[in-house]
């Protein structure tokens, strides 16, 4: 029987796990495929397309948060019909384990001013929310025409800072995922799906 991806909803929920369990690289990790390619790309596309909406005739500054966020900044910027400018920023939260340690630091900071700039600050996972609530402290004090937030993912339930996204790809359950620029200790972050990264003896 040929198995279906994933399908999402209007507002990129994902719908359910149609992905089969396989042995990741490492002490026996186990991947569950929780969104294909096939409908990230197609989420992705639609999300490039509001966004030119939203600033048709503008000039948009993308703000790619390092590392997760590279490979969805790099096709989302393909899908922007519009001008558009590139910076990247970086903070530490994560380590080498599947939890956030709470604590947020700047450890690379933008190349350009943003003053007077539509800003999109592109994420990959937006989680507690604890790493956009500092970036956006950060960057509005650099006074930017606007600023936005883009995030592939989102984990509502882990929310601990009131964050209202601008744009979301899926909203997903609490589970660690990988694939897609997204990592665990610095692995699987090639990875065309996104997958759920189950460790074992449920060791995080």
């Amino acid at each position: 029987m040929r198995r279906k991806s994933p399908r999402a909803g209007k507002d990129g929920r994902a719908l359910g796990y149609q992905g089969r369990r396989r042995k990741g690289a490492g002490r026996d990790e186990q991947l569950r495929i929780l969104l294909r390619r096939s409908a990230i790309e197609r989420r992705v596309r639609q999300l490039g397309r509001q966004i030119g909406a939203d600033f048709k005739g503008e000039r948009v500054h993308l703000i790619g948060v390092l590392k997760g966020a590279s490979i969805f900044l790099s096709d989302l910027i393909r899908e922007i019909r519009l001008e558009v400018s590139l910076d990247f920023i970086a903070v530490a939260s994560y380590g080498q384990s599947s939890h956030s340690s709470g604590q947020v630091r700047l450890i690379k900071d933008l190349d350009n001013s943003i003053e007077g700039l539509h800003t999109i600050l592109v994420e990959d996972i937006l989680d507690t929310g604890r790493t956009i609530a500092y970036l956006q402290r950060v960057l509005l004090q650099r006074k930017p025409r606007s600023l936005c937030v883009a995030t592939l993912l989102s984990k509502r339930s882990r929310r601990v800072r009131e964050i209202q996204p601008d744009y979301v790809g899926f909203t997903i359950p609490n589970q660690f995922v990988v694939g897609y620029g997204l990592d665990f200790a610095e692995r699987y972050r090639n990875l065309r799906d996104i997958c759920v990264l189950e460790l074992p003896g449920g060791q995080r």
